[in-house]
């Protein structure tokens, strides 16, 4: 029992109190190059947006990798690493709205459900509460958001060829069952979220004493 405790430790640590950290630079790199994906996005650059977004999703592994191996779990990492997947989410669509690549209700239908869950997330805050455990549905949902998002892409570099027709049709469809799994996620979310708040205003209050 202690050998594996000992293990688990050192596997995964307790986030702590650090700002400055390879992995936290890691995220924080992968945050500033979003805007800069969006923009590459609306200029139909699509190669050069396709590189950087490539340089960027490696590093999203990377970051947890060395955070686990050289004991630089933080707090303010946890809240960076998931931020960045929501923001180049709702940016890559927004930018491919804007550039009449999808329909606009794709994005309302992103946007609306990230306030909610953003609005969620402060009121779990304001009564102590980390995130929640991430939900595989949440996983398959962003992954199948990006698969989509990159199948776009691609299909505008050459969008006057069947292929790129075709797979502009496919990643479409993707991304109409990827905002799907994106709400569904949010349900449950909330539905795990909803009694720790009830149960949180459930108890007495201090007399301050």
């Amino acid at each position: 029992m202690t050998n594996h405790m000992v293990v688990e430790k050192k596997y995964s640590p307790e986030p702590r109190d650090l700002i400055f950290t390879v992995p936290n630079l890691i995220s924080a790199f992968r945050i500033i190059s979003i805007p800069i994906i969006a923009y590459l996005v609306t200029r139909h650059m699509m190669v050069a947006s396709l590189v950087l977004l490539a340089i960027s999703a490696g590093s999203d592994g990377l970051d947890g990798l060395i955070a686990r191996k050289f004991n630089q779990v933080s707090k303010i990492g946890q809240i960076l690493d998931p931020l960045a997947d929501r923001l180049l989410i709702f940016c890559s669509v927004l930018a491919l709205s804007i550039s009449h690549i999808i329909p606009w209700w794709m994005l309302a239908f992103v946007a609306a459900r990230d306030i909610t869950m953003g609005i969620f997330i402060l009121m779990l805050a304001q009564h102590n509460y980390g995130p929640l455990p991430v939900h595989f549905v949440g996983k398959a949902g962003t992954a199948v958001l990006m698969i989509s998002i990159v199948g776009l892409m691609v299909a505008d570099i050459r969008p006057a060829l069947p292929a790129c027709q075709l797979l502009h049709l496919f990643a479409v469809a993707a991304a109409i069952w990827g905002i799907a799994l994106y709400w569904l996620a949010g349900a449950i979310y909330l539905k795990q979220g909803i009694p720790l708040l009830r149960d949180r205003s459930d108890l007495p209050e201090q007399d301050g004493r």
